[in-house]
Parts: structure tokens; sequence; C-alpha cells
């Protein structure tokens, strides 16, 4: 069932919704980020992954710096309409560190 963005619950969360960015292909998760209605606006027009950063408090693209960028291919809605995926095709790591995914460290037992 398709939904608008305005449908989405970007006030649950303080006018943010958690994004988990997938590969496409593979299906491994590759990061968590969170959009407002303008990133995930620029997301839809442009084909990329766009969040809203909160440690720098602004809107960015997956890429504009590193090259890495992500071509959505897909982009899934949660029953409750408050969080969302993007099944994407990755053009390099996910993680700002140079790793294919973000999740890359295991918690102490």
């Amino acid at each position: 069932m398709e939904k608008t963005i305005d449908e989405l619950d970007f006030e649950k969360s303080g006018g943010l919704v958690p994004v988990i960015v997938q590969d496409a292909n593979t299906k491994d998760v590759l990061t968590l980020a969170y959009t407002n209605k303008e990133s995930l606006e620029l997301a839809k027009k442009t084909g990329n992954s766009w969040f809203w950063s909160r440690s720098r408090n602004k809107l960015w693209m997956k890429g504009e710096e590193s090259g890495n960028i992500q071509k959505i291919k897909e982009i899934l809605v949660d029953c409750d309409l408050d969080a969302i995926i993007y099944l994407v095709e990755p053009s390099g790591p996910a993680c700002h560190l140079g790793d294919k995914v973000c999740f890359h460290n295991s918690l102490e037992k």
C-alpha cells in the first residue's frame, strides 16, 4: 500500500523519523540515520539518500563529501508510519570510518 510523506508521523519523534538503510541486493543493514520531511522530499526528488544530521543540525546527502552515494531503489514505510527503510545501491562504504556497514562493533557480553 503506497503512503505519502504527509501521512508519516514526524511529530512522534520530535520532527524526525528513523531510516534504516539497507543494501537492495545483499540485504545488509548499512546504517541507521534520521530524516525530516525536507530531507525525505529531497531523497524522493533526487533518488539519493538524504538525511537530517542531528550532530551537525543540518541536511546532508550521503556521499556529498566522500563520494559514497547511495542510490535509492525503494522506500518502505512501517505500519505505524513512524519509521522507514531506504533500499539502496551503495557506491562505496556506508560507514564514515570506511567500513562497508556502520554496524561493525559488537557489544561486550
